[in-house]
């Protein structure tokens, strides 16, 4: 889902450039391993890296067509209007956690990494019983925006483009978590070469300022700790 914005505007731009339509379907990550998994016709899949890694081992990825798209850092939201804590370092984010009555965070390998930072913190019991962990495929902004969670952790991508929050920054550089987003073609593709160019289309120079719009940064130029 962090991508979800990211892919429909390149899917749009190698649309128009190139003439050839696309489809984008956008689910959980889990989801649509899982669907890729069992074999259903898509021509392409984009994942963490890792979850790509699997799937070419499991041979439903064709091998050696990974590309790697994004990087993506997490962030920290609070209810539109709510006062915003301080996050500018480890020590301003470990206080803003510890007083914060709820905090939420994600299914997704950005939301592990985060469980352990915390217990890296040694505050993991403290915190046990004001965790929210949303539901795979269920935006943590969400429940900011609703009240039902102080403060929200997820992917900036996927933080931006919701009403009702505000974003109060992203994770200092010392303890960002950044997860790589690749692409890869599908074994059950029909059309395998329209795939490839459109992977190629996608981790070009021409998509470099679509990525930075939708909070990323191009694969491999971004620092900190990756899932």
């Amino acid at each position: 889902m962090a991508t979800s914005h990211l892919l429909a505007d390149l899917s749009a731009a190698y649309q128009q450039r190139f003439g050839c339509a696309v489809e984008i379907e956008a689910t959980g990550g889990v989801d649509a391993a899982r669907r890729v998994q069992a074999g259903e016709p898509f021509d392409a899949v984009f994942l963490a890296s890792d979850a790509i890694d699997k799937l070419i081992a499991a041979g439903r990825v064709v091998a050696g067509s990974k590309v790697d798209l994004v990087d993506s850092g997490v962030a920290a939201a609070v209810k539109a209007g709510a006062p915003k804590p301080d996050i500018s370092s480890e020590d301003a984010l470990r206080r803003a956690v510890l007083a914060a009555p709820s905090i939420g965070y994600s299914t997704g390998p950005s939301g592990v990494a985060l469980v352990q930072l915390f217990e890296r913190w040694g505050i993991s019991a403290q915190i046990k019983d004001r965790l929210v962990q949303a539901p795979a495929g269920t935006p943590v902004g969400s429940f900011v925006a609703r009240g039902e969670v102080v403060l929200g952790f997820q992917q900036l991508g996927e933080l931006i483009h919701l009403d009702g929050i505000d974003v109060i920054g992203s994770l200092p550089d010392s303890i960002q978590i950044i997860t790589t987003f690749s692409g890869g073609i599908c074994m059950a593709s029909p059309q395998a070469g329209a795939a490839r160019q459109m992977l190629e289309f996608m981790a070009s120079a021409d998509a470099v300022e679509a990525k930075r719009r939708n909070g990323m940064e191009p694969a491999a130029i971004s620092q900190g700790k990756k899932q």
